[in-house]
Order: structure tokens, then sequence, then C-alpha cells
């Protein structure tokens, strides 16, 4: 499906309610999910989005676009925070390689990591919620920061 300049979802036709509850229960179900197993193993939330996906991808294409953002941007939600490890995991290996005395460097980078995460968390946490009302109210969404991975 083609998107507008301004990057959101071209508006057809207005979505029955049944289409608005089930393209904000994509985004509800992985909110859900990633939070009840916590945000670093958000898998859970694209197993959400994703079983929306797969039961309504052909009954519309409100709900297939809908759900294919939330499956994106929670895909892209577990690998930063997959990288975000990576990189922590990295720092205190360098910490211990260097017998303490890389504490120097790797105290202020983990103290930004942390403020990045935060970031990242508070941003999936609001943009979650954003785009469930947007479905709610029959209205296109895309999430910022998304790796568009499923098209």
């Amino acid at each position: 499906m083609e998107h507008t300049a301004d990057g959101n979802l071209p508006q057809t036709l207005s979505p029955t309610a049944s289409e608005r509850q089930w393209a904000a229960l994509a985004h509800l179900s992985a909110l859900v999910l990633a939070l009840c197993t916590s945000w670093i193993a958000g898998f859970a939330g694209m197993a959400g989005a994703g079983a929306v996906y797969l039961l309504k991808r052909d009954d519309s294409p409100f709900i297939r676009e809908h759900a294919r953002e939330a499956l994106n941007f929670n895909l892209s939600m577990f690998v930063y925070a997959c990288v975000v490890t990576a990189i922590g995991i990295a720092l205190v290996g360098v910490t211990v390689l260097t017998l303490g005395l890389g504490i120097l460097v790797t105290l202020p980078a983990g103290l930004a990591l942390l403020a990045a995460i935060g970031v990242i968390a508070v941003m999936w946490l609001v943009c979650s919620i954003v785009a469930t009302v947007k479905a709610w109210n029959g209205e296109a969404y895309r999430y910022p920061l998304t790796l568009r991975l499923f098209d």
C-alpha cells in the first residue's frame, strides 16, 4: 500500500467498528505482552501483533496495515534492545579486561547507554499507546524509528 507524502497511510474508506477493534488489538496486545515479559524480552510484543496480522491480514487492509506496523515496531524495539544489551556487555568486558581502569571510559558510556534505554522505553510506551488510540479512532499511524522489515 502506498503512503502519503507525510508518511501516513492513505484513508479511503472509514473502517468498521470491528476493523478498528482488531487494529487497536494489534497494538494493545503487543504492548501488554511486552510489558508482561519485560521490555528487554519484548519478543512477546511481536507475537501479539504477529498473531493479529496472521489472523486478520486478509480480512481488511486497515487491520493489515496496523498489525504490520505494530509488528515492525516491536521487532525494531527488540533489535534495538539486543544492540543495547550487546553494547552493555562490551562495556563490562572492557572494564574487566582493563582490571577496572577502563571504568573511566566505560562509566560515562554506561550512563549514556542507560539514558538511551530510558528514552527508547518511554518512546516505545508512548508510541504504542498513541497507535492504539489512533487505530481505535479509525486513523492511520506510522511509528517513528521503525525498521520496516515486513512490507
